[in-house]
């Protein structure tokens, strides 16, 4: 399978589709996933434009694996939760449905159940809120 340029990753990449920014510098953005599967569910992608993990370029993801890391840790803080889940799929028939290479960022507190990946929409100015307090985390 060749890189799709016009998935919806590629299109923020670019600009061209709308996303609720948390973090960005010369090799990956972090943003808000628009279908959460509970509240600041955050998305790391490298700009580098690769499908999945095995295409990746070694050193962009490390640098990626850096922002993973510090974004993590502002989610986690943000929305004062004991843990953090990472999630990252790798082909169709392991769940991926956005061919370029991403992590799944989900804050996890006993007692709350994800809701169903791509169930729906979520309300955009409440993705706009947890954008504003991870960003906060992250300069705190």
């Amino acid at each position: 399978m060749t890189y799709d340029n016009d998935n919806i990753f590629a299109k923020i990449l670019r600009g061209e589709a709308p996303s609720f920014k948390v973090y960005e510098d010369d090799f990956s953005l972090a943003f808000m996933d628009v279908m959460p599967q509970v509240q600041g569910h955050t998305l790391v992608i490298p700009k580098d434009p690769t499908q999945d993990i095995f295409n990746a370029d070694p050193i962009i993801l490390g640098h990626t694996m850096e922002t993973v890391q510090k974004v993590g840790a502002a989610v986690k803080e943000a929305f004062d939760v004991p843990g953090i889940m990472l999630a990252q799929l790798n082909g169709k028939a392991a769940g991926q449905t956005v061919f370029h290479l991403h992590f799944h960022i989900l804050p996890r507190t006993d007692g709350v159940d994800l809701k169903m990946h791509a169930g729906g929409m979520a309300d955009f100015a409440e993705l706009e809120l947890h954008a504003q307090r991870i960003k906060a985390a992250l300069d705190s």
